[in-house]
């Protein structure tokens, strides 16, 4: 005979006509985490535009030139400045004090396979690099490289929001959001799409004075 634990068939009986959520019944995310998520990802369209604008050479010598280039060290990809202390001592040099002798020639390859068009001189550990002048004509090509890079950084930022606000309509017409509150957080949505926008033409203007005026 087959014992049966009758407390065990009760539990079971209870968990099956138990109602199972639905898990489109409710929003995935609140319209605030929803706006968050949006704030969040033009940040890293504008943390990205800034780190390649960094590296678009001008006349003038500065640490953010080299200090996120990528150095294969020891089987690894890793930023310059976390192999080396990089300064500035003349207003066109870059100067490189590598901490471990072993990754010199490393950084060295990095420079020149980079497309900084620089010449890197070693001294022991020490690596110079000159910033020559630039002419007219690779300002202008310089500027065009920037022009792109902020559209794309525009682009970003848009696509970004064109996400964000297919998820609220998405809501509204699930009958998630009222209209009232989708028009709302669309007018929330555009003020953060409009601010980073003028943070990012910011930053194209400010690059573009740089490399116009050294």
């Amino acid at each position: 005979m087959i014992n049966i634990s009758w407390s065990v068939v009760s539990k079971n009986v209870r968990n099956a006509l138990r109602p199972v959520p639905n898990p489109t019944s409710r929003m995935e995310m609140e319209p605030e985490e929803i706006l968050l998520e949006a704030e969040d990802r033009m940040d890293q369209s504008i943390v990205a535009l800034q780190r390649e604008l960094g590296g678009i050479r001008t006349g003038r010598a500065h640490p953010s030139l080299v200090e996120l280039l990528q150095v294969e060290h020891y089987g690894q990809q890793q930023p310059l400045n976390q192999l080396a202390t990089i300064g500035t001592p003349e207003a066109r040099l870059i100067s490189i004090q590598v901490w471990d002798a072993g990754a010199v020639q490393s950084i060295v390859k990095a420079i020149q396979l980079s497309e900084l068009g620089l010449n890197p001189s070693v001294d022991g550990q020490l690596i110079r690099l000159p910033i020559p002048a630039l002419t007219e004509e690779r300002r202008r090509d310089l500027v065009r490289v920037v022009h792109q890079k902020v559209e794309d950084a525009r682009v970003s930022v848009r696509n970004v929001r064109r996400n964000a606000h297919d998820t609220l309509r998405k809501a509204e017409q699930q009958k998630e959001l009222t209209q009232d509150e989708l028009r709302d957080n669309e007018q929330e949505l555009q003020e953060l799409t409009d601010k980073h926008v003028t943070s990012i033409d910011e930053l194209g203007v400010i690059k573009e004075k740089d490399l116009l005026e050294t």
